[in-house]
């Protein structure tokens, strides 16, 4: 990769921002679809798996961070699929330390850990920063309901990366009927290990279109269950995290809570999945297709700037206000016009949440 020189100043660029005011500060990148779980509320029963050769390379992400991150981005978090499954995932995180001389802060992973007891190190050696990992139950046997996985290699991953010395969040989907038993377990055991745990509501974005109101567990639920055993109380301000936070027992618990307590108020988020195409939101019916724009960033073309600068302002600035807007704007839509019920045909599993 042709690393930018550090002392080279770039000219003040303004950051991103969309018509409600939100400055766009964090870039999601989806670096491929392939996962080896089957999260019921992510992987379709049979996935249509992009083509690898139309994958962005190593080299083409990189120059597009870095055009990001000159224009206000200040984390990157590398998403799948499962992102350690594609090779040369390292080297591109150590590749991405450069950006933090001109104004990156953070880079962070997003897995389910399958892989980490192998990683784990070389990760922390290239320099990322955090991890969230995904763990939706302690019981061995529901775990693999869930994923079509084995529960252990996961809790080695986990170990594998506090040993590393990650900052590590874990990721709880709760699904009515399925795993909203393992909200107090889980609570006990992440006090235990000493790790931030973080309940999400179950979205519209698993892949066999059978997400249904009635099985999300609501922020309240959650609530209302950890009150059973626990002094809830809460804690600091949520600002732009998707999180909001409770303490118990001096204990950080987190809710994501997208459908019942939306925080799209503040989303200052935006995500390119492994083929070039762009979201301004999770739920956008429509993306932007910036695989062209982006071989010509890497290749120098004359004009390549501010051509991608003009397309992303504009998708940008459009952005919605959020999924209630976005549910509203569907229902008043033909049924002929609509994406489908659950806004797009798109799963989790191919821009990584």
């Amino acid at each position: 990769m042709n690393h930018i020189n550090p002392l080279q100043q770039a000219e003040l660029v303004p950051v991103f921002q969309d018509q409600f005011g939100r400055n766009k500060r964090k870039l999601r990148i989806s670096v491929t679809d392939r996962c080896n779980f089957k999260c019921v509320y992510c992987m379709p029963e049979h996935p249509e798996w992009m083509k690898k050769h139309d994958f962005l390379s190593f080299e083409q992400l990189y120059h597009f961070c870095e055009f990001m991150v000159r224009r206000g981005i200040e984390q990157i978090r590398i998403t799948g699929g499962e992102p350690l499954m594609r090779q040369g995932i390292v080297h591109f995180i150590a590749a991405l330390q450069q950006l933090k001389k001109i104004g990156l802060k953070r880079i962070s992973m997003t897995t389910n850990g399958h892989y980490l007891k192998q990683y784990a190190a070389e990760l922390k050696q290239a320099g990322l920063d955090d991890l969230n990992i995904s763990l939706d139950s302690l019981d061995t046997e529901q775990f693999e309901q869930l994923t079509a996985k084995k529960l252990q290699p996961v809790l080695e991953g986990i170990q594998a990366a506090q040993k590393a010395g990650f900052p590590i969040k874990i990721n709880t989907v709760l699904i009515k009927g399925m795993n909203d038993d393992q909200i107090l377990p889980l609570v006990h055991w992440a006090q235990r290990e000493k790790v931030e745990l973080r309940f999400i509501e179950f979205m519209p974005l698993d892949g066999d279109q059978n997400w249904a109101r009635s099985r999300i567990v609501s922020e309240q639920e959650i609530l209302d269950q950890l009150a059973t055993e626990f002094d809830v109380q809460i804690g600091q301000s949520q600002a732009a995290n998707p999180a909001r936070t409770y303490q118990i027992d001096g204990m950080s618990i987190g809710i994501i809570s997208t459908i019942t307590h939306s925080f799209c108020g503040n989303c200052d988020r935006l995500r390119l999945n492994a083929q070039g195409e762009f979201f301004n939101c999770l739920f956008a019916a429509q993306g932007l297709k910036l695989k062209d724009s982006i071989q010509q960033l890497q290749q120098g073309t004359p004009f390549a700037e501010p051509i991608l600068q003009q397309q992303l302002h504009a998708y940008i600035w459009n952005k919605a206000a959020g999924f209630d807007a976005i549910q509203a704007q569907q229902k008043q839509l033909k049924p002929s016009h609509k994406i489908h019920s659950n806004f797009r045909k798109i799963s989790m599993h191919m821009i990584g949440g």
